[in-house]
């Protein structure tokens, strides 16, 4: 996806504690996007079972080890015969197939076969089998290598596998794949008593995490407290950190401080709305990124920030995962200059979208309600009645 356009300068600013001060300036989206490009890549390719690589992307291109079917085989249940054995069979005229063979879908061909006629297509008399309807060779018939030629690609590099994937491996030979191995994402839940909406994060950025490649680590709810969180920072165990809550203003949005005890807080500030409090910066050596703990600016946080990073993480491509819509929208959708904005919006069956919230309004209700959301640049004070956007489909 690219970025939109933002007024704001790109620079990553150095830590400047906003507790009590407010945000002098924010980061555009565009410089957020550069740190997480330049600075994630997932792990080395291993060799796994192809019963563990559900979900997991290849990491080269897989070829056929063989033919499939090695043999040429029965596409459908009923008798093995002869094409030539049928000619002139019909309904008053059954004509007797001496050398016909029952077989059920997948068998092998017998030798002498080149075609299978179906139950519907044959009588049994006696011991005998008769053809009431003429058969081609080859109907019914998969021939050998109908599937996959050896040597013939099937899958490239760089795919995620879905499960007729396997199917699809399993029948070429494979038995490991190379893959990359899924991310170890460790969320933090800042929060304590005054935590609030805090709490309701963990299921949510878990299955978000999951949607993009990446498995969860843990998801630990944390004091707001500075050393809690740093040292939460810099335990080993994962590729990547999630941390949501209190990243804001207040003094007791720690997050931040603690990150920069930690390692580095690299941005603070993000020209979004909602969840312009978001930052990134890095801890022994592991990236880690603070999203708010506000429910709706976490989510728009993650799609915009978070979500790019885990699927950098898992060798997936970088852009929003979402379906597109092309739409037009019912009524304006206002926007503030500087600042990129997520508006939630309902499609119309007319292909017409109108917002359920404004990207100030904060909860999850909103989201639930929408079926997507469209982004508007920095540079732009909205879309006016009728124009056309882009939404972005929520799964």
């Amino acid at each position: 996806m690219t970025a939109p356009p933002s007024a704001t300068s790109p620079a990553a600013p150095s830590f400047r504690d906003v507790r009590g001060r407010g945000f002098s300036r924010r980061s555009t989206l565009d410089a957020a996007w550069t740190w997480i490009d330049g600075r994630i890549a997932p792990p080395s390719a291993r060799p796994l079972p192809l019963a563990e690589c559900g979900a997991l992307v290849l990491s080269e291109a897989v070829a056929a080890l063989g033919d499939w079917p090695p043999s040429a085989r029965a596409a459908t249940d009923g008798y093995a015969v002869a094409a030539a054995d049928t000619l002139g069979a019909g309904s008053y005229n059954p004509v007797p197939l001496a050398g016909a063979l029952a077989v059920v879908a997948g068998d092998p061909l017998p030798p002498g076969c080149d075609a299978v006629i179906p139950y519907e297509a044959a009588q049994a008399a006696g011991p005998v089998v008769e053809a009431v309807d003429a058969v081609a060779p080859g109907s019914g018939v998969e021939r050998r290598g109908a599937w996959m030629a050896a040597g013939s690609p099937l899958l490239p590099a760089g795919r995620r596998l879905r499960p007729a994937d396997l199917g699809l491996l399993a029948a070429a030979g494979h038995r490991i794949l190379p893959v990359l191995p899924a991310p170890r994402v460790r969320i933090l839940l800042a929060g304590g008593p005054k935590a609030g909406a805090a709490e309701q994060l963990g299921d949510m950025l878990a299955a978000l995490v999951r949607r993009d490649g990446g498995t969860v680590e843990a998801v630990a709810p944390l004091p707001a407290d500075i050393d809690a969180l740093a040292d939460a920072f810099t335990r080993p165990g994962a590729d990547l950190i999630l941390s949501a809550g209190r990243t804001g203003t207040g003094p007791d949005d720690v997050a931040p401080p603690a990150l920069a005890k930690a390692g580095s807080l690299d941005f603070h500030g993000i020209a979004m709305r909602p969840g312009g409090s978001a930052g990134l910066g890095q801890a022994a050596g592991g990236p880690v990124l603070l999203i708010p703990g506000e429910p709706m600016a976490a989510l728009a946080a993650y799609e915009l920030l978070a979500g790019r990073a885990v699927r950098h993480a898992a060798g997936l491509p970088a852009g929003l995962p979402h379906a597109t819509v092309q739409a037009v929208t019912v009524r304006k959708l206002v926007s503030e200059i500087g600042c990129v904005d997520l508006h939630r919006v309902r499609l119309d069956d007319g292909g017409r979208v109108e917002p359920v919230a404004s990207p100030g309004w904060p909860g999850l209700a909103a989201a639930a309600r929408a079926d997507g959301f469209v982004l508007i640049g920095a540079d732009s004070e909205g879309v006016p009645d009728g124009g056309a956007v882009t939404m972005y489909r929520f799964a």
